[in-house]
C-alpha cells in the first residue's frame, strides 16, 4: 500500500551554486533569476535557464541538481532522475541528490530503485527525517513491511505529531495483518479462526448480513469462541432486534474466561497487549497464532489511525478518510476527502490518481476524464491510466474516442485483461466486430457473469459466424442461470434469523 508523499523540504537556496566573483556577470544574473523563479514556484520557467547554466558549466553538480529539481517539481520525473544521477556522478554521496533521486523513483512507482539512494542519503545524514520517512515508504512499497514498520515506529516515537509517521505505521500494520490472514487461509481455510476473521472484516465495513452469516458459521464449528456472540448481538441491535441481542449477550456472559496458562495469546490480546501478542507469536505457524497475530496487527493499525485522527487535519487524515469511504463504496464522500487532501498537497500525483478513480466509480465521467487526461500528460504510456481513461470515455458512449487509449494500454501491458475486454467492447460498439473478437476472447478468463460471452456472441453474429455465436449465447445463459441460483442460495444463507 502506497501513501502520498511530497518532495522533501530541501531549500532551493541550498541547492543553488554560489558563483565566484570571477564568473561571468551574465551567469550570475541567470543564477539569481533561477533562485527567484524557484522560490516563486515557477519551475517550468526556471528549466530553460537551468539548462543554459548547465551548458555553461557542465561539471558543476549544484547546477545539474537544480535542473533536476526544476524538472521534478514541474512533473518531469523521468528527466529529473537522469539529472540527479548526473549530479551524483559529479559529486558521489551528495545528500540532496540522493534524497531527491530516491523520492523521484517513488513518484515513478519504482520503490525498489529508491532504496539504495535513500539508504545512502540516510548514511550521509542519519538524523534526516525526510530520508527516514521516504526510506520507510520505499520499504512499504516493496513489501518489506516489518522493516517499514520499525522505521515508522521510531519516527512516531520521536515525532508524535507527525501525521506521516502514524499513517505509515497504520499502513504497515494493515499489510502485516493481511499477510498473517493470508497464511491462515493457506493452512486452515474454513476454520472457525478463518470464519471469525472474515466476519470481523465484514462487520468493519457495515456488511451486517454477511458478517452475521460468517459469525454463525464460526460458532457452529467452535461454540466456545469468545467474542462471536457479542458481535452477533451488535448486529441484532444495528438491524432492529434488541430482544435477540439480549439473548446473544447472555450467551457471551456464560462463556468461561480463557485459561491463561494455555491460552496465553488470547489473554494478552484481551489485556490490550497487542505488540506482545505479535512478539509472542513470531515464528509460530499454527492457526491459533495466525489468528491472534492478525487480530493484534489490526488493532495496532487501528490505534495508529486513532493517533492520526487526534492530530490537526492533514493530507494524511483526509487520505485515510477517503480510503475508508472507498472501502465502504461511499465514493461521493471519498471524492470530497481526496479534494480536501489536494488542497493541502497541490499537484500530488498519487492523490490525483485516487481522486480520478473515485470520480469514475461515482459516475462523474466528465470530471474523471479530465483528471485522467491531466495525469497522462506526464505518464503518456502508463497502461493503467490509458485503460482507465479509455474505459471512462467508453462509458460515456464514445467508443471511437476510447479505442486509441485502450490500444495503448494493451500495447504496454498485453496481459491487462480488463483493457482487453474494454477494447473488444469498443470495437464492437464501433461496428468493427472482427477486431473485437480476439480481444473479447482474451478477456474470457475474467468473465464471471457471462457478459463477455454475450458480447463475443454478438461479435461472432455480426461477423457471420452463426454456430460460434450460438455456442457463446448458450454459455452466457448457463452462466446467468448458475448465478441466479447461487444468488438465491446466498440470500437465504445470509438472512438475519433469531438466536438458536
Amino acid at each position: 500500500m502506497r501513501f502520498s508523499r511530497q518532495i522533501p523540504g530541501i531549500s532551493v537556496l541550498v541547492l543553488l551554486t554560489c558563483f565566484s566573483l570571477a564568473q561571468s556577470p551574465e551567469l550570475v544574473e541567470k543564477s539569481h533569476r533561477v533562485k527567484e523563479l524557484m522560490a516563486e514556484g515557477k519551475y517550468e520557467d526556471a528549466i530553460p535557464l537551468c539548462r543554459e547554466l548547465v551548458r555553461a558549466m557542465p561539471n558543476d553538480p549544484g547546477l545539474v541538481l537544480n535542473l533536476g529539481l526544476a524538472l521534478d517539481m514541474s512533473g518531469n520525473k523521468q528527466e529529473a532522475v537522469r539529472e540527479y544521477e548526473a549530479a551524483l556522478k559529479l559529486a558521489p554521496g551528495q545528500y540532496p541528490a540522493l534524497l531527491l533521486l530516491g523520492t523521484a523513483y517513488l513518484d515513478l512507482g519504482q520503490p525498489a530503485k529508491a532504496i539504495d539512494p535513500l539508504e545512502r542519503a540516510l548514511k550521509a545524514q542519519p538524523d534526516s527525517v525526510d530520508a527516514q520517512e521516504t526510506l520507510a515508504e520505499a520499504f512499504l512499497g516493496v513489501g518489506r513491511l516489518s522493516d517499514a514498520a520499525h522505521r515508522f515506529e521510531a519516527l512516531a516515537q520521536a515525532h508524535p505529531d507527525s501525521a506521516k509517521a502514524w499513517y505509515g505505521l497504520g499502513s504497515c500494520y494493515e499489510g502485516l495483518a493481511q499477510k498473517s490472514f493470508d497464511e491462515l487461509a493457506k493452512i486452515a481455510p474454513g476454520s472457525a479462526y478463518w470464519l471469525n476473521l472474515v466476519a470481523e472484516s465484514r462487520l468493519d465495513t457495515k456488511q451486517n448480513y454477511s458478517a452475521f452469516y460468517f459469525y454463525r458459521q464460526a460458532l457452529a464449528k467452535t461454540p466456545s469462541m469468545r467474542g462471536a456472540h457479542a458481535a452477533i448481538a451488535e448486529i441484532y441491535k444495528d438491524t432492529g432486534h434488541p430482544d435477540w441481542a439480549s439473548v446473544e449477550e447472555e450467551k457471551e456472559r456464560q462463556l468461561p474466561p480463557p485459561d491463561c496458562t494455555a491460552q496465553k495469546l488470547e489473554c494478552e490480546f484481551r489485556a490490550g497487549n497487542f505488540a506482545k501478542v505479535v512478539e509472542m507469536s513470531a515464528g509460530a505457524a499454527n492457526a491459533e497464532a495466525y489468528y491472534w497475530r492478525t487480530r493484534a496487527y489490526n488493532r495496532l493499525a487501528m490505534d495508529a489511525y486513532v493517533r492520526l485522527g487526534q492530530l490537526p487535519l492533514s493530507m494524511e487524515t483526509h487520505e485515510l478518510r477517503a480510503k475508508i469511504e472507498s472501502k465502504r463504496r461511499q465514493y461521493a464522500e471519498a471524492v470530497k476527502e481526496w479534494r480536501e487532501a489536494l488542497k493541502l498537497s497541490p499537484g500530488n500525483r498519487y492523490v490525483e490518481k485516487q481522486l480520478a478513480m473515485d470520480l469514475f466509480y461515482v459516475g462523474d465521467l466528465a470530471s474523471a476524464q479530465a483528471q485522467f487526461q491531466d495525469l497522462l500528460k506526464m505518464e503518456p504510456n502508463a497502461p493503467n491510466l490509458n485503460y482507465l481513461l479509455g474505459e471512462t470515455i467508453l462509458r460515456a458512449q464514445k467508443p471511437q474516442d476510447a479505442i486509441p487509449f485502450l490500444e495503448r494500454a494493451i500495447k504496454a501491458d498485453p496481459g491487462m485483461l480488463p483493457a482487453q475486454k474494454s477494447l473488444g467492447l469498443a470495437y464492437l460498439q464501433d461496428r468493427q466486430a472482427q477486431k473485437a473478437i480476439p480481444h473479447l476472447k482474451e478477456a474470457l478468463p475474467i468473465d464471471d457473469d457471462g457478459s463477455v460471452r454475450y458480447q463475443l456472441g454478438r461479435a461472432y453474429q455480426a461477423s457471420g459466424e452463426a454456430s460460434l455465436a450460438q455456442a457463446m449465447f448458450k454459455q452466457y445463459q448457463e452462466k446467468q442461470s448458475a448465478q441466479q441460483a447461487e444468488r438465491k442460495a446466498t440470500e437465504a444463507e445470509v438472512a438475519i434469523t433469531p438466536p438458536d
